[in-house]
């Protein structure tokens, strides 16, 4: 599949991937200079790209493994939708979690991207719902 990628910004990085076999790709800060985020803040870093996903498909955007463990940043929102018709620029509203603050660098990997299909539904009322064995059992209902 081929995702069609606009740059905004002549500094902007178009996604890559770790590995032939990464289901994320990378989304690299487009930051004139470096950005401190203060602890337990959130700041919208852009990317300075727009994307043109396929009908039937959204981007995910995920936290990356290495900047949420080693600097306690993340999406502020954990999964951010980016839905097919949207053409504006793809932004990463950054989390600092930690206590200490935390400076993104210009082109620094802020987070990552997948692309996946999603099934279109209808919802229908009803008075009534099958039962299964579980039922109502909500959270820790199946064991530790």
């Amino acid at each position: 599949m081929t995702i069609k990628v606009k740059k905004v910004s002549p500094t902007a990085v178009i996604p890559t991937h770790g590995s032939s076999f990464s289901a994320g790709y990378d989304l690299y800060a487009d930051l004139p200079e470096a950005l401190v985020i203060m602890p337990h803040a959130t700041v919208t870093v852009d990317t300075g790209l727009k994307f043109e996903l396929p009908e039937g498909y959204f981007a995910g955007i995920f936290a990356r493994s290495g900047i949420a463990t080693r600097e306690g940043l993340r999406p502020a929102n954990c999964v951010g939708v980016c839905d097919s018709d949207y053409r504006g620029n793809y932004m990463v509203a950054l989390h600092n979690d930690s206590e200490e603050p935390r400076t993104v660098t210009p082109h620094e990997k802020i987070a990552q991207m997948i692309v996946m299909p999603y099934l279109p539904l209808e919802f229908e009322e009803a008075e009534e719902l099958s039962d299964t064995v579980r039922g109502e059992g909500g959270f820790g209902s199946t064991g530790t």
